[in-house]
């Protein structure tokens, strides 16, 4: 971005038009570039200079400026001094108190060896580390520039767009990545809509303020979201401006602005510390729900909205739409229950905070209902969920055989469920003729017969648990007592087999 006083527009026929950098500039930005290289190891007052005299030969001063400007953040400045500039000058001071004060060059002269003296160095270095921490007396000691013109160029239009967004007051985006746009519009805390129109969806920005009154107070907002909408290959954005107080429209493309190849500031993931903490702590239950973070948008009549969440099931094609509503302004609560009102079609959850007293309508609207206070409890969309998947697994269990008869003689029921696209409960009503169920693991009558040959009562537990090893089985507890043994322990070094 740019200083405001670096902007560059136009105003003809009413409009509100940036003035961007274009191929014939590319020798001013590669000056610019060459200015900068050029004084590494001499003093900002020269380097100041140097993009003066550059100024003075461009046909715009604030291009040159906007370009030195982008420039300066890559430069690292130092303060270069034989002695402390601070100590320098107190002892400078001190010494010019003793003799009553410099008003002549020999006074001066005094002054500055009666403070060498006391610094244990010379008066050219107290001279010479009076003012070095000055901001024009500092160094450029390195330029490590991110950019070649060419980039330089599509930074500086990016960065004047982003300073014309300063003064927004609403945006409209129709971008060819409608999801990367509306996750960085919830992560900048940004109110939106998103509204079909003859062009296809647009997406509507604003800030919560705009509900009640015209406000510029989002305008860093907008400059940052500019970021997200210029990596789309294909995007138009019509910002409406307040340009001192009258109503101005600017229209930008993917012909005006595009990102150069640098690394963008990191954004936070969430938009609410609410949507995060639950995240968090759902993700880390081992569940047969994958949590999907900002599905694909549902039709709500004329617009969309696209959910925070959504839940899908590991062994069937399911999706259950999760979204978290907080507290927000009561225009914003009225106008999302009218989207509620409209999607059709899909099984959605809503965690509603308590304080917005909607639960009720939401719920008459044939969706679930999660009240929360203060945080959403996880355990309360678990039990939720878990109604769905009672579902889900009893439709899966109507598909299966009463039978089955797996080839393998050592086989894990997860193993079964998952060659058959089903959850484990699903097998709950399914036999196995030629199998023996031991523990959760399916097992032929003649390995177990064999088990039976091999295992002795006396033998030690981890010798057991060898000879169960070459056949796969990992639950020595269940194997045992199928067997008619059990394990004496003796104390934490380890456990004899016994007989029942």
């Amino acid at each position: 971005m740019l200083t405001k006083d670096l902007l560059r527009v136009s105003r003809a026929g009413g409009g509100y038009h940036p003035q961007f950098a274009t191929r014939e500039d590319r020798p001013l930005a590669a000056k610019a570039l060459g200015v900068f290289q050029r004084h590494v190891g001499e003093r900002r007052a020269d380097l100041d200079e140097a993009l003066s005299a550059l100024e003075s030969e461009a046909d715009d001063f604030k291009l040159a400026r906007g370009f030195a400007s982008l420039l300066d953040r890559d430069a690292v400045f130092e303060t270069q001094a034989p002695l402390p500039p601070a100590r320098a000058r107190r002892a400078a001071f001190e010494a010019a108190m003793e003799v009553g004060g410099v008003t002549t060059r020999e006074e001066r002269q005094a002054a500055l060896d009666s403070a060498a003296d006391a610094l244990g160095s010379t008066p050219e270095a107290v001279d010479d580390s009076l003012v070095a921490d000055r901001e024009v007396e500092q160094v450029l000691a390195a330029f490590d520039p991110r950019w070649t013109p060419d980039e330089l160029l599509a930074q500086y239009n990016l960065s004047l767009a982003q300073t014309a967004l300063f003064d927004a007051t609403e945006v409209r985006v129709r971008s060819s990545d409608p999801k990367a746009l509306v996750s960085a519009v919830k992560r900048l805390r940004l109110m939106y809509e998103i509204e079909k129109t003859p062009n296809g969806r647009e997406v509507v920005v604003t800030g919560p303020d705009a509900l009640f009154q015209r406000t510029r107070r989002y305008g860093t907002a907008f400059a940052r979201l500019l970021r997200t909408v210029a990596t789309a290959g294909d995007w138009t954005l019509t910002a409406t401006i307040d340009d001192r107080g009258r109503e101005r429209e600017m229209t930008l493309t993917s012909d005006d602005v595009a990102v150069p190849g640098v690394e963008p500031m990191a954004e936070p993931g969430f938009d609410s510390d609410v949507e995060a903490d639950f995240a968090a702590r759902f993700r880390g239950l081992d569940l047969d729900w994958t949590l999907v973070r900002e599905p694909e948008p549902l039709e709500t009549g004329t617009s969309v909205m696209i959910p925070d969440f959504a839940f899908e099931y590991r062994h069937a094609d399911a999706r259950i739409f999760f979204e978290i509503m907080g507290f927000w302004t009561p225009e914003y609560v009225e106008k999302k229950l009218g989207q509620l009102a409209d999607v059709e079609d899909v099984e959605l959850v809503v965690a509603v905070d308590e304080s917005l007293g909607v639960g009720e309508e939401i719920t008459a609207r044939d969706h679930r209902v999660v009240p929360y206070t203060g945080s959403v409890r996880v355990k309360d969309v678990v039990d939720v969920l878990r109604e769905y998947e009672s579902d889900l697994v009893a439709d899966a269990a109507a598909t299966l055989p009463d039978a089955l008869a797996p080839d393998e003689a050592v086989l894990s029921l997860a193993a079964v469920a998952e060659s058959n696209g089903v959850a484990v409960d699903a097998l709950d009503g399914v036999s196995f003729p030629d199998h023996e169920l031991v523990g959760r693991t399916l097992v032929r009558p003649p390995v177990l017969d064999e088990l039976g040959e091999e295992i002795e009562a006396g033998m030690s537990l981890s010798e057991v648990e060898s000879v169960l090893d070459e056949w796969g089985l990992d639950d020595a507890s269940a194997v045992l007592s199928h067997l008619g043994y059990r394990v004496e322990w003796e104390g934490l070094t380890g456990g004899t087999v016994r007989e029942k």
